[in-house]
């Protein structure tokens, strides 16, 4: 898994009923674009995260990170 700041992880829900869970990556702590990420979910906290097998990362546009 490769992500870079500004873009979003995408949290599967685990269970029946469970939503998605969306966060936007602010920091990669790892080389070269590898887990952990420092993440801001949409109610503004922060957490550091490895995400498993159930997380997608989706890039955003070079010109769109950081804003």
């Amino acid at each position: 898994m490769e992500a870079h700041a500004g873009d979003h992880l995408l949290t599967h829900g685990r269970t029946v009923g469970q939503h998605d869970c969306v966060a936007e990556i602010v920091e990669v702590l790892g080389e070269g674009g590898s887990p952990p990420y420092r993440l801001r979910f949409e109610d503004g906290h922060e957490s550091i995260m490895s995400p498993g097998p159930d997380s997608v990362v989706r890039h955003t546009a070079p010109e769109d990170r950081n804003r």
